[in-house]
């Protein structure tokens, strides 16, 4: 049997297989004529086996193929794996390519296409073994095939083999160069992809968007931020796009280098803005301790219509921990419940701002409620435990951990070890430093030390702690002397601590808040001259203690104080109820702690100062606008001093209320004139 005449030139037939439009079962009807007029060529068969694949009928594709002499064809099979990978099927593109028959001579385009399933599906073994394939076929100089290995091991962090191929590659094109810098910046070295940057500046390529966006992105991990403003300016010199991906990638290396003016106003040139843009705005803010503009920006953002994504609800939710703004946090717990799958990232943010806003119990619960836990969600609960005073529960999670097998990193044992410190638990801090280090084989960082030391000296063993830093390989840095200082100071022992604060003046700090630790330790000292001395370094280099603030949430609404502040409408409210608990405190034998007061003032100046300090404001406000019973929850700024402690106690006996109070290291729970850290602060 013949074919009919008007397919009985193989070109046409050629021609209407090869159609676009061809459907499959047009396809079989020609497969039919092909075979029952015994005219199926090769190149026939082949060219159907390939229209077979464009048109999605991939089993017939592949059963024409291997049912004939055709199966040598390496055309019409490489056509059968671009088709899997269309179709996002790239493990059936890798079985395609690793079946073809000893007769099919893979080419450029099939070991390209192979590369490009692995990378994919991330098989760096598998791409190894094409590539093997491919350099011993004579592709090793190949552009396509190099390229597609590139990628792969760009994709997947090998950079070291990706830095291999690139060198000896004959020619490199702006795409093998985006992907290097993209690689570098995915591999977490944002260094190399600058440096990547530059060699392809002078190897005379011209960078496009897409290789800028690579950049700003390493500028923002590199915390590079002068090249990163050189790279904006660079796109705006040559009128290059500025697409919603590069103006966002700006906003976030400018937000996360701290320069929030310059975010917003590119923020605010944006024609177009998405969710990733909103999220990078939020969290520059949130990160950069400016939290209620961060919350302000999220409320916008869903003004505006967009809903948040993940990156956006957890910088909302960090900006509630920042102020301890409980009433918006559970909004926000409660919108992410309704709309996401609770990850370990939501619940972890989740987690901690409830610990920070002073529910522990709601954090316990969250935490419960979550199965699928991963070490820094564990880490996170573990730091909660140990913020809120609970050393032993901490140590009890810390075990209740090892027993699912997952094994600690040196950020749980920071969180053990400050626990155990916040707690005293002496013994048991010693105990699981030695742990670290001999079972778990952990180098202690300065954080470790840090805990320990400050573990070692609050609990008045400051000399301990002093041989402990002799022994240490490395020079004490800053923050490991301000542990111990501050031990010397907390526990009076004045003359070590004299010599401990020259040792950091040698270092040269510029942190106000370790100037004015300094500063207190010669006020003890009553060396006034030496807290001049302090007191002018920080004038000098333009630096300021930060005032005390104090907030608290009273139905939903915020309120901060100041020391001494003027400015509360209820500030005669506020002083008369301070005065008046201040008579009741001294009936009970409550006697102001001057020596707080690191002045050289009269001593009744010191008793005044003493009784505006900001969470005695805070909590006289709560007293007089709440019920009785009501828990109070103050946030402070910075620690809580001796007085205030003491007062607080006394307070919360007077006001029969739970006082809770978070200042910059952990919480105070006080309830019936007992304070939960038991004088261990």
């Amino acid at each position: 049997m013949h074919l009919p005449v008007f397919l009985d030139d193989p070109r046409r037939l050629l021609s209407s297989s090869a159609a676009a439009s061809a459907s499959a079962r047009t396809l079989a009807r020609l497969h039919a004529l092909l075979i029952v007029s015994s005219s199926a060529t090769h190149t026939l068969i082949s060219s159907l086996a390939a229209a077979y694949a464009r048109a999605g009928d991939l089993a017939a594709a592949e059963s024409t193929l291997t049912a004939t002499a055709a199966s040598s064809s390496i055309a019409a099979w490489n056509a059968i794996i671009a088709a899997h990978s269309r179709r996002g099927s790239p493990a059936s593109a890798l079985r395609v390519f690793r079946a073809l028959p000893p007769a099919a001579r893979p080419d450029s385009t099939t070991f390209t296409l192979a590369l490009s399933a692995c990378a994919r599906l991330g098989d760096l073994r598998g791409g190894e073994s094409v590539r093997d394939r491919a350099f011993d076929a004579g592709y090793k100089d190949d552009v396509f095939v190099c390229s597609s290995l590139l990628h792969l091991y760009a994709r997947w962090g090998a950079m070291g083999d990706a830095v291999k191929v690139f060198d000896r590659m004959p020619r490199r094109d702006r795409v093998t160069w985006s992907t290097m810098v993209a690689g570098f910046v995915s591999a977490g070295q944002p260094l190399d992809a600058i440096q990547m940057y530059r060699r392809m500046r002078e190897d005379g390529v011209k960078g496009d968007e897409v290789v800028m966006i690579g950049v700003i992105q390493a500028c923002t991990a590199a915390r590079n931020v002068r090249m990163g403003a050189s790279v904006h300016g660079h796109l705006l010199r040559h009128g290059m796009r500025m697409d919603v991906v590069t103006a966002t990638s700006l906003v976030d290396m400018y937000a996360k280098n701290g320069l929030l003016d310059v975010a917003c106003r590119v923020f605010g040139l944006m024609v177009h803005r998405n969710d990733v843009s909103w999220s990078a705005m939020i969290s520059g803010f949130a990160q950069n301790g400016q939290s209620d503009e961060a919350l302000r920006l999220f409320r916008n953002m869903q003004a505006s219509g967009i809903q948040p994504d993940s990156g956006a609800l957890v910088s909302a939710l960090l900006a509630c921990s920042n102020i301890g703004f409980l009433k918006l946090g559970r909004s926000v717990h409660g919108f992410i419940v309704r709309r996401f799958d609770f990850n370990c990232i939501l619940g972890t943010a989740a987690i901690d701002m409830y610990s920070k806003c002073g529910s522990l119990a709601s954090a316990q619960m969250l935490f419960n409620m979550i199965s699928d836990r991963d070490l820094i969600l564990w880490n996170a609960m573990i730091a909660c435990c140990g913020a809120h005073g609970r050393g032993q529960d901490a140590l009890t999670l810390f075990q209740e951990m090892n027993e699912t097998g997952m094994r600690p990193d040196h950020a749980t044992f920071a969180s053990l070890l400050s626990a155990l410190s916040h707690s005293g638990l002496v013994e048991e801090g010693k105990l699981w430093f030695g742990c670290m280090v001999n079972h778990f084989k952990i180098t202690p960082a300065e954080k470790h030390y840090v805990c320990l030391v400050d573990l070692l000296a609050r609990s008045g063993l400051v000399e301990e702690a002093s041989d402990l830093l002799t022994s240490m390989k490395a020079e004490p840095t800053v923050a490991i002397w301000v542990a111990l200082l501050s031990g010397c100071l907390n526990n009076k022992k004045l003359e070590l601590g004299e010599s401990i604060a020259d040792n950091i003046l040698e270092l040269q700090p510029d942190d106000v808040g370790v100037l004015a630790l300094v500063s207190n330790l010669y006020a003890a000292t009553k060396k006034w001259d030496k807290v001049r001395q302090v007191r002018k370094l920080m004038k000098d280099s333009g630096s300021k203690k930060m005032p005390g603030c104090s907030s608290i949430e009273i139905r939903g609404t915020r309120h901060a104080f100041l020391m001494e502040d003027q400015s509360h409408p209820q500030r005669e409210e506020i002083v008369s109820k301070v005065a008046k608990l201040d008579l009741e405190m001294r009936k009970m034998g409550y006697i102001p702690r001057t020596e707080f007061v690191y002045h050289d003032l009269e001593e009744e100046v010191k008793e005044q100062q003493l009784s505006y300090h900001s969470e005695k404001l805070a909590i006289a406000f709560g007293l007089l606008n709440t019920g009785p019973g009501t828990r109070l929850v103050i946030i402070k700024n910075l620690r809580v001093c001796g007085d205030c402690h003491d007062a607080i106690k006394y307070i919360s006996k007077i006001a029969d209320r739970e006082i809770v109070v978070r200042d910059a290291k952990r919480f105070h729970h006080f309830k019936d004139g007992v304070c939960s850290c038991r004088d261990y602060w």
